[in-house]
């Protein structure tokens, strides 16, 4: 009975570091922090107002200096709670930085695309506008229900690696930046 017990409970210890490992390994690699986030009611719709903090490792510092352009992209997403069925996934939307290195004036871009893009002499300038982003129209207004309370998810990270880099991405985590999902409640006006 001991002998059975004592294996019962080491396959259950197994089991438990299996689980912990791949998730130890991921907090490793998520390397921004949300370090503020919160949704604002203006006339034209609801804007998100986010600040993140991280830094580039030496190998995306030496790809940036070297003309390849890094596209950091933030996601968020508005669900209702519906007690009778799943969550109701009310809006998402999406939005992306792309920082390069023009090797020839030495300045560095940053371009939201499909929107407006400005130039910087300093890396540390240009990251600044990524950590750092203007508010943006997240949701029109009428796309959420004044009153209801939704569960708001917020992630950033790097994205779209061009072809050869991702081999990389996979094998080294000086390729990998990105978030955690933040959630929070808002309350529509």
């Amino acid at each position: 009975m001991t002998l059975r017990f004592l294996r019962l409970l080491a396959w259950q210890l197994l089991l438990t570091l299996a689980c912990a490992l791949p998730q130890a390994a991921r907090a490793a690699e998520e390397t921004v922090e949300i370090t503020r986030a919160l949704i604002e009611a203006a006339e034209e719709g609801y804007r998100l107002r986010a600040d993140y903090s991280f830094d580039l490792s030496h190998a995306l510092e030496d790809a940036l200096q070297a003309g390849i352009s890094l596209d950091f992209t933030t996601e968020i997403n508005f669900t209702r709670r519906r007690w009778y069925w799943f969550n109701e996934k009310t809006w998402s939307a999406k939005r992306t930085h792309r920082i390069w290195y023009d090797v020839l004036t030495r300045q560095y871009h940053v371009k939201v695309l499909g929107s407006v893009q400005q130039s910087y002499t300093s890396m540390d300038d240009a990251l600044f506008s990524i950590r750092r982003p203007t508010r943006w129209v997240v949701a029109p207004r009428g796309a959420l229900k004044v009153g209801e309370v939704y569960d708001v998810s917020l992630s950033m990270g790097l994205d779209n690696l061009p072809k050869p880099f991702q081999v990389n991405a996979l094998n080294n985590r000086q390729w990998t930046l990105s978030s955690q999902r933040k959630t929070f409640q808002y309350k529509a006006e």
